[in-house]
């Protein structure tokens, strides 16, 4: 995956919701095709998810592990992360999942090299540098159907509004797939992933930086709810 190098993207506080839209449309059409560039990953979560970053800081203050890791600003910034030490864990843990994943797919981890102004911009660098570690603990691929499905899984756990509207221009997906029974099955994936994240933990409150020894699935069943049809 490419990382393009653009200016710094930004949002004025005070934007109308139609220039939101616009700037937020554009934003998801550049990263059908660069879907890892910084520039406009940020520009399209700014544009349709600010206030949600806002409030789940929020809720995450009002618990004491929320708080911790909100003022400890924990990261996993993927330029320094030691993927040779990773990969020497025990197989099947997270360290030896995530180095596998990178090794596996011949891409690197992904960074967030904008400045931090407040809690809503650390969980937007936090949901950044944590997206492959999500596919891992969801057992969601990287396909295009599992990234939809983590998507889904998003709105469910985090509300996040482009993570809804991604699921949406995604049904042709489904058509192309099968036809009307694959936009059939494309649905009942998607409510079932919205469901199973509505009944999880926050996944950005999760700290992942701390739990590289323990198993997948061990985090999984510890933080996330059973997948159901």
């Amino acid at each position: 995956m490419s990382q393009t190098k653009n200016p710094q993207p930004d949002l004025p506080a005070d934007a109308s919701l139609l220039t939101r839209i616009r700037t937020g449309l554009h934003a998801l059409w550049v990263l059908k095709d660069e879907n890892a560039d910084p520039y406009y990953a940020r520009l399209l979560h700014l544009s349709f998810d600010g206030d949600t970053y806002a409030r789940l800081a929020e809720a995450m203050r009002r618990t004491p592990e929320g708080r911790a890791l909100l003022d400890a600003r924990r990261t996993i910034p993927g330029d320094r992360v030691d993927l040779d030490r990773l990969a020497r864990l025990p197989e099947g843990t997270l360290g030896h999942r995530f180095a596998r994943h990178f090794a596996e797919n011949s891409i690197e981890p992904f960074t967030f090299e904008f400045p931090l102004r407040d809690d809503a911009d650390f969980l937007n660098k936090r949901y950044r540098e944590t997206h492959d570690i999500h596919h891992l603990v969801t057992g969601y691929e990287i396909d295009a159907l599992g990234e939809i499905e983590l998507q889904a899984f998003y709105f469910g756990n985090l509300g996040f509004r482009h993570a809804a509207l991604i699921m949406v221009v995604s049904l042709p997906y489904g058509f192309k797939s099968g036809g009307l029974r694959g936009i059939g099955r494309y649905v009942q994936r998607m409510r079932a992933a919205y469901r199973r994240g509505k009944s999880s933990r926050p996944i950005l409150s999760v700290p992942f930086d701390e739990l590289w020894s323990c198993p997948v699935d061990q985090i999984e069943a510890r933080f996330l709810a059973s997948v159901s049809g």
